[in-house]
């Protein structure tokens, strides 16, 4: 299977900042890619080379055979995006954006609107075609904008951070249209900082940290090299924490993770539900009561925490978004938001 997209040695920087820092990367024809990792990590860098919208310092990319560098008009032709922040006009009609993108893309007037209708059915957006998107809810607007991503029936979807802000319900209806997406053979690259959506869209997951990359594979090959499997309990008084630690760690095969805040204790172990059981008899003779308890397997969190040493909620903002936003400082670190 031949790769649609494919990049070498990218390498970008910003001042005193690598952005990317050798990134390679392959996306087979028909699959999906997650770039996995924190804002920061340099995914909206890598999609905005990898879409012409940025130069590389160094390095080489093509996508549908095109290079990005000498070949940019062609690539765009080929190619759909759809980022975080929606590209639409707030004061036209939904009909009214998706007729402009086609008449851009040099459909012509009777097949932009044909266009237009098709895709406000396909999103279920044909009730408010006619409203203008201010009006619209923030999954409306992220439906719109993929809509507007797919006029010229692309070859190549990048989609970055596609539903990040999305209330959980949105979300849910947004990987739905993706999953259809790559069912009718579009290849996609998809950027993202929540876990879950990797997980259950990603054929295949590139994980990078400061530009490089430091994994790469399925997703349960990732959750394999981790290991074993994780006692999870929240206690319900926080006096009781140390107590519990200081049990977890007796059981557990390596360092337990404490949250002071929602009072929970994360351990691996090895043993399965019969650590489980002991664990709950001594906490249970320690005096701790529980909240909740769990035994799981590994999650990308994990993956995320083992590789970096830090959870994927630990983020700094992505040179490439300041630049987009108006300037913000690359070391200036974004909100924190949690990842599923």
């Amino acid at each position: 299977m031949a790769d649609v997209i494919q990049a070498t040695g990218l390498v970008k920087t910003y001042g005193a900042v690598r952005a990317l820092d050798g990134l390679d990367l392959a996306v087979p024809e028909g699959t999906v890619l997650g770039l996995l990792g924190p804002n920061g990590a340099g995914k909206t860098t890598a999609v905005r080379i990898l879409t012409t919208l940025l130069e590389a310092d160094s390095g080489s990319a093509e996508v549908a055979g095109c290079d990005v560098a000498s070949q940019a008009g062609e690539v765009r032709a080929r190619i759909g995006l759809s980022g975080q922040y929606a590209a639409v006009d707030e004061y036209l009609t939904g009909f009214e954006n998706l007729d402009m993108v086609g008449r851009l893309y040099g459909l012509g007037a009777r097949r932009s609107r044909e266009r237009a209708r098709e895709l406000l059915e396909r999103f279920d957006l044909v009730e408010s075609a006619d409203r203008p998107v201010k009006t619209y809810s923030g999954g409306m607007r992220r439906r719109l904008d993929l809509a507007g991503a797919l006029v010229n029936r692309p070859q190549v979807l990048f989609l970055d951070e596609p539903t990040t802000g999305l209330d959980p319900r949105s979300r849910t209806d947004m990987w739905d249209v993706i999953v259809e997406l790559v069912k009718a053979g579009t290849t996609l690259l998809l950027t993202t900082q929540y876990l879950e959506e990797a997980d259950r869209l990603a054929d295949d997951i590139l994980v990078i940290d400061h530009g490089r990359a430091i994994a790469h594979g399925t997703a349960d090959q990732l959750k394999a090299q981790v290991g074993g499997e994780r006692v999870e309990i929240v206690v319900a008084d926080q006096s009781h924490l140390a107590a519990a630690q200081t049990v977890l760690a007796t059981l557990g095969d390596g360092t337990v993770t404490v949250d002071d805040h929602s009072r929970s204790l994360t351990a691996p172990v090895r043993g399965g539900a019969g650590v489980l059981v002991e664990a709950l008899r001594q906490l249970d003779a320690q005096g701790v009561e529980l909240l909740d308890v769990a035994l799981r397997r590994p999650t990308l969190d994990d993956v995320f925490l083992t590789l970096t040493g830090h959870s994927a909620e630990e983020e700094t903002l992505d040179p490439a978004k300041a630049s987009a936003k108006g300037g913000t400082k690359a070391s200036d670190k974004g909100k924190k938001e949690k990842v599923k």
